[in-house]
């Protein structure tokens, strides 16, 4: 046999589409078509230079020195194919792969199989890396097909996709089986997983089997445990047919918190008076979907919970990690082990050339194996140290080692030997930084969550060349324009912030640092929504600055901070805890401003309004009331009026709560405040929609829109025109009505705001069906059923009558078979398809 080639490699992989319907469809004779196949595919493979690197099963992974002779060897294979039963899927991939004593080794060996992994029987997919080598070597009756960038299974970052396309190749095929193609939000990693092929073997039979409900990853920090139960529900993400969604809890300071993140995650907001935990439990009780935990050690009280979740849910399992098992009933455990050598050694080498591009193991294989040994095969550690290899040599690295780690054993004496371990390597990577560094790495310990560039100079004064500094050393990660620290890390900062004295005053600094983000809050503007992304990306650090200022009795940065978060926590549906955060905050802070008690009062009523807590509200309204009379002020009264009049249109006393409105509408008007008048119209708007009263609606409404537009707040232009919409309705105007629902949803759906994108759908069935339209008025109403199910929305009185009289009209107008089927069309299709069939686009 040839010896396999170095350097730049290209690999072709191999495998049988459907080998086990094939077996059981064939029985005995399925033996000689496998035959068949391996002396078809042997023969391409020897005409043109390839050399097997490893057969298991129907699959081949072979060497090719020149990416065109792997091409080349991919159409024979596939022609001496095209005739029979079997039906092979192949991925071409040119890379630099480690070169080991029984084959080849890293990232490039993962990628090339995931390609082939993607594709279809009888298709041939060519890396990008490929393309650029081939791309004028090409004969002319072959041709590559661009089919994109798609994400891997592998969990790396889109890749450029082609298609070998010509002479006696299909060209036609089904979408790729990429994660673009499957419902799931699981994260991009940086680079394949290294090694773990056993475990993540072990990790899917597991999942597969039906008694295995709630699976729990255990092993010390840094052991691997994340990318491990990423890449086996990435494996297993066609196995859910309603996906699978990987959940950080990280950011989840309590307990409680846990259920509200799942919900969050899965896209359920609370409504209708049911909480995160209800809302939750109902929507995937009858759905197929796969829950990824992570870092579910410091919430171990809620594991009952968990538990009791996917209990309720047959269809559901979750894979979870941790540092101790959850300790559920029918729970099952899987520890990490360390790394084994070779794949210790490929991980190693992989991260080793990522920080310095011209390392090379060359001789010193046995070396790196010395290393990862006496690091324990912790992927963490291997990652730390193989950052050194920038300024030190393996030989030298491995020097080091041996005068360093038998003199570290300070770690606590209850601690596992791998977390000793571990600590002790983070403790060497520490050591080695200068003071400036060391002061800075302590300091960003404080963030929970990530954080931004400025975020780390203002709080733990890290300037840029620091930052990239600790990036380097694999201390911090860098994603797009956000760092974090691997929790193991973060808590080894803690302890050396806690040991220079220094946890208190960075911890104020990162409370008042993100009291001034909190704070930025604008009605500005194009300011609105940005600021709700800003604290979407940086509410774990808000939830902890809170907790600290709590913690530490300051009770005025806690009510400010509340306070300020009132309209993102109704924005972004996180009612139950902005109310309670909100009634703590108020409790804490008796003395404080009237200004200031008048802002959290106004938010904590709208947030039991919109939870359903009409008893709450009524009681922060009133407070709120008796603020304004006590300070005689304004604009607290006007508020307060406001406040009154929703929670009275909620009670159903429309007549009290006009006069609440109108009293608020003139004293705004005398102020000047057209964003608030805009609300109050807004809200004497829905009672003459609830009342029927549709042209007063139209006139109150119209007025409303007409502040909207003037303060440019586009989150109220949709709301003001789908209500408008409503009210046009009722009049039978049905072209205004369709102008002013399909801006207004147009309007919704770009903001992501799904609760109005859901009025607007129902408005656009009620005019489809006047214009004429039953069969897209049915397919739209389907969508929006499904929308209402998942965010647990109960549609104001209007709006639910819209719905009912539509669907009473659409069964009078369409077979009932044909009113399932366009139901059920339109309930499966994507969100964005069914708005653009609703908008005719």
């Amino acid at each position: 046999m040839r010896e396999l080639p170095r350097g730049t490699v290209t690999f072709l992989f191999t495998d049988i589409e459907g080998s086990t319907r094939l077996l059981r469809e064939r029985g005995d004779a399925y033996a000689d078509l496998l035959e068949e196949h391996r002396r078809a595919l042997r023969a391409a493979f020897a005409a043109n230079g390839g050399i097997e690197v490893d057969t298991q099963g129907d699959a081949f992974f072979v060497a090719f020195e020149r990416a065109k002779d792997a091409l080349a060897a991919a159409a024979e294979g596939q022609r001496a194919l095209a005739s029979g039963p079997i039906r092979v899927r192949m991925g071409v991939f040119t890379g630099e792969p480690i070169r080991t004593e029984d084959g080849y080794a890293g990232m490039d060996v993962h990628r090339a199989a995931r390609m082939a992994a993607a594709g279809h029987g009888g298709q041939v997919l060519v890396s990008e890396s490929s393309v650029r080598l081939v791309a004028d070597e090409l004969p002319g009756d072959y041709a590559l097909l661009d089919l994109g960038e798609h994400r891997l299974k592998d969990l790396s970052a889109p890749q450029r996709i082609f298609q070998l396309a010509g002479k006696g190749l299909s060209r036609d095929f089904p979408p790729l089986r990429t994660l673009e193609n499957r419902s799931t939000n699981l994260p991009a990693q940086p680079s394949p997983l290294v090694g773990r092929q056993s475990e993540l073997a072990e990790l899917i039979q597991l999942l597969r089997r039906p008694e295995v409900r709630v699976l729990t990853v255990t092993g010390p920090g840094g052991a691997g445990k994340t990318r491990l139960v990423l890449q086996t529900a990435a494996d297993l993400v066609e196995d859910f047919p309603d996906g699978a969604f990987f959940v950080p809890l990280v950011g989840a300071t309590e307990p409680a918190l846990v259920l509200p993140t799942i919900a969050r995650t899965i896209g359920v907001h609370e409504a209708g008076g049911l909480s995160s935990a209800e809302a939750a439990a109902e929507y995937l009780r009858d759905r197929e979907l796969l829950l990824v935990l992570d870092n579910f050690e410091h919430v171990l009280e809620a594991a009952p919970l968990v538990g009791d979740l996917v209990s309720e849910a047959p269809g559901v399992k979750a894979i979870c990690s941790s540092r101790a098992a959850l300790r559920l009933s029918g729970e099952h455990e899987y520890a990490v082990p360390e790394l084994v050598s070779e794949d210790a050694v490929a991980l190693f080498a992989e991260r080793a050339k990522a920080i310095n591009h011209e390392f090379r193991l060359n001789g010193d294989m046995q070396v790196v194996a010395e290393i990862c040994r006496r690091l324990d095969g912790l992927p963490l550690a291997i990652e730390l140290a193989a950052a050194r290899t920038k300024v030190l040599s393996p030989q030298a690295l491995l020097d080091r080692l041996d005068r360093r780690l038998p003199l570290l054993t300070g770690g606590a004496r209850d601690l596992p030997d791998r977390q000793r371990t571990l600590r002790d390597t983070i403790s060497w990577s520490y050591d080695l930084l200068d003071e400036t560094e060391q002061s800075a790495f302590a300091s960003l310990a404080v963030f929970a969550g990530g954080f931004a560039l400025e975020a780390a100079e203002r709080v733990a004064g890290a300037d840029l060349d620091t930052l990239t500094s600790l990036v380097e050393k694999s201390l911090v990660r860098q994603r797009d324009d956000r760092f974090r620290m691997l929790e193991t890390i973060r808590e080894y900062g803690l302890e050396r912030l806690v040991e220079r004295g220094d946890l208190d005053d960075v911890a104020r600094r990162h409370a008042e640092f993100f009291l001034e983000v909190a704070d930025s809050g604008s009605d500005a503007p194009n300011e609105w929504e940005p600021w709700l992304e800003q604290v979407d990306s940086e509410h774990d650090n808000l939830r902890a600055a809170i907790a600290w200022a709590r913690d530490r009795g300051e009770a005025r940065l806690e009510l400010r901070m509340a306070a300020a978060l009132g309209p993102f926590w109704e924005a972004r549906g996180f009612l139950t805890e902005g109310l309670v955060r909100v009634r703590e905050a108020l409790a804490s802070d008796p003395e404080a401003p009237a200004g200031l008690k008048a802002q959290a009062l106004k938010f904590g009523a709208l947030l039991a309004y919109k939870q359903g807590d009409s008893a709450v509200a009524r009681d922060l309204a009133e407070r709120l009331a008796a603020v304004a009379d006590d300070c005689e002020d304004e604009q607290i009264l006007a508020d307060a009026l406001n406040s009154m009049g929703i929670v009275l249109t909620g009670e159903g006393r429309f007549e009290e709560a006009r006069q609440a409105l109108e009293r608020s509408v003139v004293i705004n008007e005398q102020l000047g405040n057209d964003i608030s008048r805009q609300s109050n119209l807004h809200n004497l708007g829905l009672i003459s929609l609830n009342e029927s009263e549709y042209g007063r609606a139209v006139d109150e409404l119209t007025a409303a829109l007409e502040l909207s537009r003037r303060s440019r707040q586009e989150r109220h232009v949709s709301n003001d025109q789908l209500d408008r919409a409503f009210a046009l309705i009722g009049l039978r105007r049905w072209a205004e009505a369709r102008a002013e629902a399909e801006e207004g949803t147009r309007i919704a759906q770009r903001l992501q705001w799904r609760e109005n994108v859901a009025y607007g759908l129902v408005a656009l069935v009620a005019v489809a069906i006047a214009e004429d339209e039953p069969e897209r008025a049915a397919r739209t109403l389907g969508q929006a059923d499904r929308l209402t199910d998942e965010l647990h929305l109960d549609l104001t009185g209007y709006a639910e009558q819209a719905r009912v009289e539509a669907r009473e009209a659409l069964r009078s107008r369409l077979p009932d078979d044909l009113l399932g089927s366009l139901l059920a069309e339109g309930r499966a299709c994507s969100l964005d398809e069914a708005v653009a069939d609703a908008l005719h686009e």
